[in-house]
């Protein structure tokens, strides 16, 4: 008796599966081929570090604690002054000791585009707004109104809801506070 070749094959349903599964276990290889248990290290490196510095680097290899970044050349130097930082920057966004010492190799790096100002044309000012009915030196009332039109126009960026603040949230009210 022959048996047939196809009998270990998993049954088909006649449906397409899901394709996340997959792609997460290629990332997760990917990753972890260049010394990355945890794929944030990279993907959320502008935010660890910040946009200055995330300019600058970019992480190629995490192993034995030591993390290997590529830097624009000439950057090498200024970030060595900077180790401690970083370093300390890591592994508080990590909550534990994942990076002891970093390495730097120097070549270009990929460009990236540049973030565009947005610029946001002067709001007008509601008629019950505070700061127009301040009676007191011009400069001063200026100055004001300048501030509610700033704060006006942050918060009906897109993105933002119009009753939104301006992202002070645990400002002192009194003068000693």
């Amino acid at each position: 008796m022959s048996e047939n070749p196809s009998s270990d094959a998993p049954k088909r349903r006649g449906r397409a599966a899901a394709a996340d599964a997959d792609v997460c276990a290629v990332a997760k290889a990917a990753f972890a081929g260049k010394g990355f248990s945890d794929p944030r290290l990279a993907l959320d490196w502008s935010t660890i570090v910040g946009e200055d510095v995330a300019r600058l680097t970019l992480p190629l290899r995490l192993s034995g604690g030591a993390l290997t970044l590529k830097t624009e050349p000439g950057a090498a130097a200024f970030l060595s002054y900077e180790t401690r930082t970083l370093c300390e920057r890591i592994n508080t966004y990590f909550g534990r000791t994942l990076v002891v010492r970093l390495k730097f190799v120097q070549g270009s790096l990929p460009s990236r585009p540049r973030p565009q100002a947005r610029l946001v044309p002067p709001q007008t000012l509601p008629e019950n707004d505070p700061v127009l009915n301040y009676e007191g030196p011009d400069r001063l009332h200026a100055a004001l109104v300048k501030l509610a039109r700033a704060r006006r126009s942050r918060s009906i960026m897109p993105g933002n809801s119009p009753d939104q603040s301006c992202g002070a949230t645990n400002v002192p009210q009194g003068p000693h506070q």
